[in-house]
């Protein structure tokens, strides 16, 4: 520091003021956050430190021997090259020179800095110092850098916006447009640039533009509007027009005019609208649109009291086809199905696509008869087959039919009523048509409400198991049991296994309670082996579905080791049915014959096929059907029947259990014919477990009937 200001002193003869300045340099120098370096100045030229300050001397890591050190002696090459050009500009023009920098700091910083080099010159206008005053600019470096991306980010905003935009002045005058702009109205930029665009916009709309343009001005809110605009053609464009003003420091610089073509919009809505009430596949009229012209010609036939059809048409057996030859050839079968339907379209029909393979035709002004003869006439020309791809295909239509006002005054009762007349049909055969009635809800209603508890009885434990005795014709005793399935409802009351049996099946509620029947017996089974040496056989009907589950065999084995009973004690009881697919039905009887479980087939002699499947299974007992007892003593045919399949039993060493018995003649019959089991009410009726234990433990002469529980 001394030597510089004592070379300053030499070089200009300053008077001894300078002291009183150095004093105050010292100062500046040493407390300011820049970084101030001064350089002496040599031929080469060559630029020497004379001075930094704290913060510069700490920035560059200096020595304290570095006075007198060229910037090539102190700095590492990277930084020299860069800044010797720097000084050597100054040097060489002899003007203040400003650059700018950045440095990664080692823990990975980015700094910005901005130098001022300044020379001093000596009276020959040499150069002879330099002074450097570096200034950290990250922060105003980082706010100009967020500046220019906010500004790209609107001008992207503007640039990409699908809607045309016009950027105006306060006088109305065009500035700047968007490419969406130049390509709605087809006028580039310079065409345009300080036209007004009042002049852009159809007469008719000038006053409420204008308007909408100055309240904008004054109160600073956007403004909307729709107008029409002049194209370049001579043509008027329909558009919405959203005026929004440019605000610098709350002040008013101009207005961005936002134009949107209101014709595309249209076409759009009109689009949605007729995707909204049209089938897709078929462009029939779909509910959506079957629900609002039901509505419309009921309020007709209110105030003309005409009557109006609905009639519900389902394909018949169409998931064959579905599955035959795949969606596609639906889909287009699907099609030729409207088309001939539309074939009876008139102003008095509407044809309409419910969804899948159901359409719905609506009659206004007819009657029954006519409506009758209406879908004779759909039934009538359906015979004619369908072609696609030189196929030939036939479809037949089931229909339901309801009849405004007396199944319904409102579109969803007629909808739901014929729904149901076409339920009926599909009962009865299909490739008809029915009418609704009355009592066909009260039906449904009764299924409905009897799913509804059907599926609350295995938790809430409505279900029990009863057992009916089978009984050893040769010497009367009782070894094993049927069990049979009773559900005593607390809101239903006791129903009917004929009722809730096929339910479950339909619903697939068949497979959980199937599974708590399985572990109910077997828990018996342990119960009753406890009481008794040998323990009591238990027959359990498996329902087809049930025996088609995949893990079947675990369930049947799990609920066998989890209750420790001999296997030979549990029953599995199939029907002819539950065979019918010998290919998956033979692993699986042999998994359970390798349990030791035994297998009896129910209802033998009512399927088909029954001697092959008796060759290929491992069964052990054969079930004669109650059809076949019940008339054993007056029908030559049954008891032929019956003894045929006693003889077929013993020469396959399968056991025969005769159900239904209900005589002691019926009982003679079988027993005279070797029929090793029977049951029936003769017997007993099916019990509760504790009265078949009571039973059991009295050891009552089964010869004496009346002295059994179940009678």
């Amino acid at each position: 520091m001394n030597g510089f200001f004592e070379s300053i002193k030499d070089e200009q003869h300053l008077d001894p003021n300078m002291k009183i300045e150095r004093i105050i340099f010292e100062i500046i120098f040493n407390h300011v956050n820049d970084l101030v370096y001064i350089m002496k100045a040599e031929p080469g030229p060559v630029f020497r430190y004379v001075f930094a300050n704290k913060a510069g001397y700490i920035h560059a890591k200096l020595t304290p021997d570095y006075i007198g050190k060229s910037l090539q002696d102190v700095l590492h090459q990277g930084v020299y090259g860069g800044l010797q050009l720097e000084y050597e500009k100054v040097y060489a023009e002899k003007n203040i020179h400003v650059f700018s920098d950045e440095v990664m700091l080692p823990e990975g910083i980015k700094r910005y800095g901005e130098s001022v080099l300044t020379p001093i010159l000596d009276k020959n206008r040499d150069v002879k110092f330099i002074v450097s005053v570096t200034r950290d600019v990250t922060k105003l470096q980082e706010e100009k850098q967020r500046l220019i991306e906010r500004e790209q980010e609107i001008r992207s905003i503007v640039d990409h916006n699908l809607d045309a935009i016009l950027g105006i002045d306060l006088n109305g005058l065009v500035q700047t447009i968007n490419p969406a702009a130049e390509k709605l109205m087809e006028y580039p930029l310079d065409k345009i640039k300080n036209r007004s665009i009042f002049d852009l916009i159809e007469e008719v709309s000038h006053t409420s533009f204008k308007d909408q343009v100055r309240k904008c001005r004054l109160t600073h809110l956007s403004q909307s509007l729709d107008s029409m605009l002049k194209m370049k053609n001579g043509q008027v464009l329909n558009v919405h027009i959203k005026i929004i003003p440019i605000l610098i420091s709350s002040t008013a610089k101009g207005m961005y005019i936002i134009l949107r073509d209101m014709s595309e919009k249209t076409e759009t809505a009109e689009k949605i609208r007729y995707m909204a009430f049209h089938d897709q596949l078929t462009g029939l009229y779909n509910r959506r649109a079957l629900l609002e012209d039901l509505n419309i010609e009921i309020n007709k036939a209110t105030k003309t009291g005409q009557e109006i059809a609905l009639l519900t048409i389902d394909l018949d057996r169409f998931k064959y086809i579905n599955d035959t030859f795949g969606h596609i050839v639906g889909d287009q079968i699907l099609i030729k199905v409207a088309e001939r339907l539309l074939e009876f379209n008139n102003q008095d029909c509407h044809v309409y696509r419910q969804g899948g393979d159901e359409f719905i035709i609506m009659l206004s002004n007819t009657t029954r008869q006519k409506t009758s003869a209406f879908a004779q006439a759909i039934l009538s020309r359906f015979a004619s087959s369908f072609y696609l791809n030189s196929q030939e295909y036939y479809i037949t239509p089931s229909i339901g039919i309801s009849m405004y006002p007396n199944d319904g005054k409102d579109e969803d009762t007629l909808i739901k009523n014929a729904d149901e007349a076409l339920f009926r049909v599909k009962e009865r055969g299909k490739a008809h048509s029915q009418f609704y009635r009355s009592d066909m809800n009260v039906a449904l209603t009764n299924i409905v409400t009897l799913e509804t508890n059907l599926r609350k009885a295995v938790q809430n434990k409505e279900l029990t198991l009863f057992y009916q005795p089978q009984i050893d014709l040769k010497t009367q005793s009782i070894k094993s049991v049927e069990a049979l399935l009773r559900w005593d409802s607390p809101v239903l009351g006791i129903i009917s296994p004929g009722e809730f049996i096929p339910l479950a099946e339909d619903t697939g509620l068949i497979i959980p309670i199937g599974n708590w029947v399985i572990e109910t017996a077997c828990q018996q089974i342990s119960k009753w082996l406890k009481s008794f040496n040998d323990g009591i056989r238990i027959a359990v009907n498996i329902s087809p579905k049930q025996f088609e589950q995949p893990n079947f065999v675990d369930i049947i084995k799990t609920a066998i080791i989890k209750n420790d009973i001999p296997p030979h004690l549990l029953e599995i009881e199939i029907t002819e049915g539950a065979m019918h697919n010998s290919k998956d039905a033979i692993p699986i009887l042999r998994k359970l014959k390798e349990l030791g479980v035994i297998i009896s087939v129910d209802d033998f002699g009512t399927g088909y096929s029954s001697l092959s499947y008796l060759k290929q299974f491992p069964i052990d007992i054969l079930k004669i059907d109650q059809s076949f007892v019940r008339d054993v003593l007056e029908n030559v045919k049954d008891a032929a029947i019956i003894t045929t399949i006693i003889h077929l039993g013993e020469n396959l060493g399968m056991d025969v259990i005769a159900e239904g018995v209900e005589s002691r003649e019926q009982a003679d019959i079988l027993k005279a014919a070797n029929c090793h089991k029977a049951q029936g009410f003769y017997y007993s009726k099916p019990l509760p477990a504790e009265e078949v234990e009571r039973f059991l433990q009295t050891k009552i002469s089964i010869n004496n009937r009346n002295e059994l529980p179940g009678l």
